[in-house]
């Protein structure tokens, strides 16, 4: 079976409170925090960005297991906020990694759920035979313009999956996808800052693509929530997930261990990745997952996920730190430095 062979993440400790930036642009922290859910969010340092990012969460999944690098023939990278528009980020994490040159490489591009698209390629390829390890990453330092209601959560973070058929740690029972032309969401080339369409982000985007494709997985695996011991959904905010959970009837204990957002915000491609780490983090063998991601444009990617006894002897999980070491220890920021460090103030010479 094709699953899991390791996992790592890295978030940045930066972090910015969502009432200090409804403080400078006079908005009322609590009604923002109460509609969103969401309290904090991660903020890259100066010097990093998706590419980084996507390195130190590689390195860490690396950690965990060992793995020759050079057994990795194929390196994706999914984000919306790739530092070169042309120029990809997959050659310089296999790079940084060691899995040059005997591997194919590719950004990818869906919203937030390029990420999970690139899982689903490496699990096609191992498959087939044509690789022994697929590496997928999903990587962003999201964006949201200045006072937008992107900017209280639009957070940097990353996720790597190295996906294969040798012991898995964690089997991938089954996948599918749900897609449509939806444009509830979007930034065209040479814009600093995505544009969205207000009330279509819930529906048609979110809501109707996330259930599309649970409904999907759950009638192809003739499964119920109930089979499942774990659910991890995209995370733009927390009552999106909620929500949806709530509606296909999944309970509220089945999403809290992957539900990172209250605390680290939304990382795009990275988000339900890092959520379905966290959840990796905690489980046992034969504890179960359904994963399903979400990307405007619009859509979205599910999972049935089996964790196997290989969790116990074939991984060290305390050798890269958890999603929840990663939030704690926390250095605040004012807006100002914020600011400095999104690359919102920029100096004339």
């Amino acid at each position: 079976m094709v699953g899991i062979i390791t996992y790592g993440v890295y978030i940045p400790r930066y972090r910015i409170k969502v009432e200090e930036i409804a403080r400078v642009w006079g908005a009322n922290a609590s009604d923002i925090t109460g509609g969103l859910g969401v309290f904090e969010k991660s903020v890259p340092d100066m010097d990093e960005d998706a590419a980084t990012i996507a390195v130190e969460a590689a390195r860490n999944a690396l950690l965990r297991r060992k793995v020759d690098p050079k057994d990795i023939g194929a390196v994706y990278v999914g984000s919306e906020s790739h530092p070169y528009a042309v120029k990809p980020t997959a050659c310089t994490v296999g790079e940084a990694i060691g899995a040059t040159p005997t591997m194919t490489a590719a950004d990818l591009e869906f919203a937030c759920k390029a990420g999970t698209a690139g899982m689903q390629i490496c699990m096609g390829l191992v498959k087939s035979g044509m690789i022994k390890y697929g590496l997928a990453i999903g990587s962003d330092v999201s964006q949201g313009a200045p006072g937008d209601a992107l900017e209280y959560t639009a957070a940097a973070g990353g996720a790597a999956y190295i996906i294969g058929n040798d012991d898995p740690i964690a089997t991938i029972n089954h996948t599918c996808s749900f897609t449509t032309d939806t444009p509830d969401f979007w930034r065209r080339e040479g814009q600093n800052y995505p544009r969205h369409g207000g009330r279509f982000t819930g529906d048609p985007g979110y809501f109707k693509h996330v259930k599309g494709a649970s409904n999907l997985l759950l009638e192809q695996t003739k499964k119920t929530p109930k089979d499942f011991t774990y659910a991890v959904f995209h995370q733009p905010n927390a009552k999106f997930p909620q929500k949806v959970a709530k509606d296909l009837g999944f309970s509220k204990e089945q999403i809290t261990p992957g539900l990172a957002v209250p605390r680290l915000g939304n990382t795009y491609s990275g988000a339900s990745p890092i959520g379905l780490a966290a959840t990796l983090d905690i489980a046992k063998p034969g504890d179960t997952i359904f994963v399903c991601s979400f990307g405007s444009g619009a859509g979205s990617d599910a999972f049935d996920i089996t964790v196997t006894d290989a969790i116990k002897d074939k991984i060290n999980r305390g050798a890269a730190p958890s999603v929840e070491k990663l939030l704690q220890n926390p250095i605040y920021l004012d807006y100002a430095k914020y600011a400095k460090h999104k690359g919102k103030l920029v100096m004339q010479v």
